[in-house]
């Protein structure tokens, strides 16, 4: 099975213009993300999806292997689907290149169902919240399984609301998703013919659009210490923690 990995990668956030290239201890963030993902033994190649000129270049620069994609993909799996369809694969994983912080053996988690269940299309990452600030944070979208992992809701919103009892363990994201290509190329056809789904496009959860579709995601649970920068507020966070394992040799700066 041919395995790559996607780093989706755009400069006009909404929230942070500028993300991907925003500086982690001397080198962008992009180049965090990157050399995470390029330690996942399972991967046949690792690309960086981008719409701009600059990240392009920054990545060519610093030895990244990157991929040119069209300025009017609504979202950042509609990009990962162009690069699926330019190079092909049996499975496409896409990371979300604002997570710095991820560990490989969390991302890999992602591929490991596909190895036992043919039947798979959709795998999805989550963590237990340990701060209760993220539970009623807004940027960090929670997920909702059944009792087999399956994805039955994500909301920014917290839920499910403990009227009846205290006693839940609140998950949120990992953007980590691993792909079959036909659910890619669904995913792509449906925003090309009908735009967002609505639930979808109400919550600003892309993987929204596979659950409103009856697509079964599985979701695996990983222990992850990964901090999605949002704002430049998590990148302070995110540059104290590298600061940190810089400091204390868990990992260096090439």
């Amino acid at each position: 099975m041919k395995i790559i990995g996607v780093i989706p990668a755009r400069y006009k956030s909404s929230r942070f213009p500028g993300k991907p290239l925003a500086d982690i201890c001397g080198k962008p963030m992009i180049w965090w993300v990157y050399q995470q993902c390029k330690k996942v033994e399972d991967f046949d190649g690792v690309f960086v999806a981008t719409d701009d000129k600059q990240i392009f270049d920054t990545c060519e620069a610093l030895g990244i292997s990157a991929v040119m994609t069209s300025e009017s993909h609504r979202t950042g799996t509609d990009r990962i689907g162009e690069v699926a369809r330019k190079i092909p694969a049996d499975l496409i994983v896409n990371i979300q290149g604002d997570e710095p912080l991820l560990e490989p053996n969390t991302i890999a988690a992602a591929i490991k169902p596909f190895y036992s269940n043919s039947n798979l299309q959709i795998s999805n990452l989550m963590t237990r919240i340990i701060d209760p600030i993220d539970v009623v944070n807004f940027t960090v979208p929670k997920v909702i399984t059944n009792k087999e992992g399956i994805g039955v809701y994500l909301t920014r919103a917290m839920a499910p609301y403990p009227k009846g009892s205290l006693e839940f363990n609140y998950y949120k994201q990992v953007c980590v998703y691993g792909f079959k290509p036909e659910a890619l190329q669904f995913y792509c056809d449906y925003g090309m013919t009908y735009g967002k789904a609505k639930i979808e496009a109400v919550e600003d959860i892309e993987v929204l659009r596979f659950i409103e579709n009856g697509f079964k995601v599985q979701y695996i649970e990983v222990d992850s210490e990964s901090v999605a920068v949002d704002t430049p507020n998590d990148l302070e966070k995110v540059r104290k923690i590298v600061e940190k394992k810089i400091k204390n040799g868990e990992i260096s700066v090439g």
